[in-house]
């Protein structure tokens, strides 16, 4: 499996359409990302839905998206 390069953007930012400015649990989102990144955890529970999600750095490990959407997918780049 071909490994494929990373977004432009940091880890910590998602792309706008898996996480819009907007979001008004947005702080709260990313603080819960910030915080697992920090921790080298493979993911947090949400605190907009109690899902668990998977983190950049998690992701970014892989080498590849998995086409399912992640919100913190460090590969997607597309508008």
């Amino acid at each position: 499996m071909k490994r494929l390069p990373l977004a432009p953007r940091a880890l910590t930012e998602p792309h706008p359409a898996r996480l819009a400015p907007g979001h008004p649990r947005r702080a709260a989102i990313l603080a819960a990302h910030a915080a697992a990144l920090a921790a080298d955890q493979s993911g947090y529970l949400d605190p907009d839905s109690g899902l668990f999600v998977l983190t950049a750095g998690f992701l970014a490990a892989r080498g590849t998206c998995c086409t399912r959407g992640c919100r913190h997918c460090p590969y997607v780049d597309d508008p």
